[in-house]
């Protein structure tokens, strides 16, 4: 369980990013360390610029719904890989069975 929700990252970040608080200030502000600020604000900016983080959860509402479809699309692209091949085992069989 994170220690900190998406929303409070994204609101400590936006008062380095949108509010021109200081990292120190921000961090203070928050009751966090200055590296938590400087990791959240950085992962921000490139979450607004479009990247979605790998490995770590998405501060953004819109990057965390990215990652749940990903994960998601991998989930099935794995279950039609197993499909694929159990299909193909069922007609082997079958052409087996025929001839």
């Amino acid at each position: 369980m994170p220690r900190h929700t998406a929303e409070f990252k994204h609101q400590a970040a936006s008062l380095v990013l949108d509010s021109n608080y200081s990292l120190r200030d921000a961090a203070k502000a928050s009751n966090v360390s200055v590296s938590a600020i400087r990791a959240w604000s950085k992962q921000l900016r490139e979450e607004r610029s479009g990247v979605t983080p790998q490995g770590a959860t998405a501060i953004r509402a819109e990057q965390r719904q990215i990652q749940v479809l990903q994960k998601r699309i991998k989930q099935l692209e794995l279950e039609k890989e197993i499909l694929k091949k159990a299909s193909a085992l069922l007609i082997s069989d079958n052409y087996h069975d025929i001839f």
